[in-house]
């Protein structure tokens, strides 16, 4: 006796969208930005995109499913900081499958980038990633942040993986320069978690960050490392 097959069916506005329209729709996401990003540049996000979808099928690198979702919460969300980074070096602190770390190193090539992630299939997913984009400002290291002890400190240290300001701040602050820049990218205004930090931080501002496509709030925390 033959078995059935049964066919998934997709889900209302699930359907995957053509390279053509994922091309246009980051194209306007980058505009609205005001972001200037060349077309190899583009084309080498939106590789990394298909690369991401296809390693989380297997791996479970990232709640988002869609390649039309990725592009809005995960490319242009870590763009939106790309104004704010300052160098020449940067960490991506807790960085997952790349994130924002690789948008921000294709849109500053000029800058050199450390991507840090303690989960072994997460910085296997970069490295693949880092050779496949051929980006020769990003270094990867599996480890943890609490262990971590780079030769030289950091211009700027980044994160989205923080659910708070002040845990941050303790674990990371040691990795940035004095007179550089921490920048915590979060959800609703954090303003009461900017209470209470430590002397040693002061909060330079708040920006609102609005992500194109997204209806969510972004917030990113902008502190400065005192001399």
């Amino acid at each position: 006796m033959k078995r059935r097959r049964t066919v998934a069916m997709a889900k209302p506005g699930t359907r995957s969208a053509t390279p053509v329209a994922l091309t246009a729709m980051f194209a306007r996401g980058l505009a609205n930005l005001h972001l200037d990003i060349s077309a190899e540049g583009q084309a080498a996000l939106l590789h990394y995109i298909a690369l991401l979808n296809k390693w989380n099928r297997v791996y479970n690198l990232t709640a988002v499913v869609s390649q039309r979702d990725m592009v809005t919460r995960h490319l242009l969300d870590s763009l939106a900081a790309a104004p704010y980074v300052q160098g020449p070096r940067v960490l991506d602190v807790g960085s997952g499958p790349g994130l924002p770390g690789i948008p921000l190193a294709v849109a500053l090539p000029g800058l050199h980038f450390t991507l840090l992630d303690s989960v072994a299939k997460k910085t296997r997913f970069i490295i693949q990633a880092v050779g496949e984009l051929g980006l020769a400002n990003v270094e990867v290291e599996t480890r943890r942040l609490e262990t971590y002890q780079p030769a030289e400190l950091f211009d700027t240290v980044i994160s989205r993986a923080f659910s708070a300001i002040g845990p941050f701040i303790t674990v990371a602050g040691r990795l940035c320069r004095p007179g550089g820049r921490l920048l915590a990218m979060k959800g609703r205004d954090p303003a009461e978690e900017s209470a209470g930090l430590p002397d040693e931080f002061r909060v330079e501002n708040t920006r609102r960050l609005r992500v194109p496509g997204l209806d969510e709030e972004r917030h990113l925390v902008c502190l400065r490392r005192q001399g």
